[in-house]
């Protein structure tokens, strides 16, 4: 039964939301119990469906895991099987990220590859490329990766930025023989994280945070783990935070880390909004007027991606011309009909969108395409006449944890309802 959420005009939110685990650390993080000789047990993460996708994964190889309120025990001493199959891999594409893991541990592995992703495409050709490099025979048939090989270091050029590549081979040069230098690396906080964990579990590695990572591989022996705590999800953080934005209402967050939100602060206040910050708590405080803005999506510690449909929503609102240009994906302004629907006014040229402000949003149906257009559909919602219908809505619950409840905690009227049959 397919389902899909009514949202009823809620222009004023009020109150505080607890942040969840990143869901974008918990999965490199869970890939790497890979390399584990001990059961690892990871705090505050995130019940999202990804999650549950990459445990399903690992459970097929043959790991064994206990995950409930938030916390997870995974052991993986038990994986015979290396073939992580496409049934599963095709409903996520960071299931790529067992690659690495697998090839450094096993000395072989069959992968499917991850097939097609709504916001574009993101090809693994650099992961496979950097593991050549590594000593790695990698041949791809049947739509399935295969990689054997012993893994030994080597400097690895990324001709551009991937955070999924960068992790991969981290991951895969943490038990390769030798030295390997990654070159123009992905500095997210997620890729600092999985960084931490590993050296924690014995792996030498310098430059974390940094766009050059030097890691010490164990030629071999696998790691021990500590138990390690989740850091909170930033563009779940990001997302509550344009809700108050687009209401104008004073919302507060608990449990974020506010460095690792630098890159969306600063629209912000380039909007007009100011923050009261303690120390895991922010509080987003309304604007006099929302003023335009002019976002240019990058890598880490520029302005993510991840972001760019909720502050279109808020553009919406703004007194004048806003000006978003998307440089990391081709199709990810596939939200931008469906605002239009709701009364914005948003054109569209090439990797450049444009939106005239402020507009009356008036409910409508509208159909969500990808996780953060779904939570941008849900914004506008928040301020359009009426009800708002969004179809499609088994996209949010990929990434975004007790999202209805916890908007609900805040006074936004909103249910999930069954849709009629044809």
């Amino acid at each position: 039964m397919y389902k899909y959420l009514k949202i009823t005009k809620s222009p004023n939110l009020t109150g505080e939301v607890t942040i969840s685990g990143a869901k974008n650390a918990a999965l490199p993080l869970i890939a790497s119990s890979i390399l584990a000789k001990n059961e690892v047990e990871f705090t505050n993460v995130p019940e999202v469906a990804d999650v549950k996708t990459l445990l399903k994964l690992l459970n097929n190889l043959g790991a064994e895991f206990k995950f409930e309120n938030h916390s997870l025990k995974i052991n993986t001493s038990s994986i015979k099987n290396t073939t992580a199959i496409y049934e599963i891999v095709k409903t996520m594409r960071a299931s790529i990220l067992v690659l690495g893991p697998l090839l450094a541990r096993f000395g072989h592995c069959k992968v499917s590859l991850p097939g097609g992703c709504a916001i574009g495409a993101r090809p693994v050709d650099l992961h496979l490329k950097a593991l050549k490099l590594m000593g790695a025979e990698i041949t791809i048939e049947q739509g399935y990766i295969h990689a054997k090989g012993k893994l030994k270091g080597s400097d690895i050029v990324f001709d551009k930025i991937t955070v999924t590549g960068t992790e991969n081979i981290i991951m895969a040069a943490s038990l390769a023989k030798g030295k390997t230098k990654i070159i123009n690396a992905a500095k997210e906080p997620e890729v600092v994280q999985l960084c931490e964990v590993l050296k924690d579990a014995g792996v030498e590695i310098e430059g974390i945070g940094s766009d050059e990572i030097t890691i010490y591989g164990t030629d071999g022996e696998l790691l021990k783990f500590k138990k390690q705590e989740i850091i909170p999800d930033r563009i779940e953080a990001g997302t509550y935070l344009a809700a108050g934005a687009i209401t104008n209402s004073k919302i507060t967050l608990k449990n974020v880390i506010t460095e690792h939100l630098e890159g969306i602060l600063t629209k912000f206040k380039e909007m007009g909004f100011s923050f009261e910050e303690d120390k895991k708590t922010l509080t987003i405080i309304p604007a006099k007027k929302i003023e335009p803005v002019k976002i240019i999506t990058t890598e880490y510690p520029g302005f993510p991606t991840d972001m760019q449909a909720q502050f279109m929503a808020i553009a919406t609102q703004a007194e004048g011309m806003s000006i978003i240009e998307e440089r990391l994906f081709e199709n990810r302004f596939m939200h931008v009909p469906e605002l239009n629907r709701l009364g914005a006014n948003i054109s569209i040229n090439g990797k450049v969108a444009t939106i005239i402000g402020p507009t009356k949003l008036i409910g409508a149906d509208v159909m969500a395409t990808d996780l953060r257009a779904s939570s941008a559909l849900v914004l506008a919602g928040l301020i359009a006449e009426g009800e708002t219908n969004i179809h499609r809505i088994y996209h949010l619950f990929r990434g975004y944890e007790n999202f209805v409840e916890k908007f609900k905690g805040l006074g936004a009227k909103m249910e999930i309802l069954n849709e009629p049959n044809p």
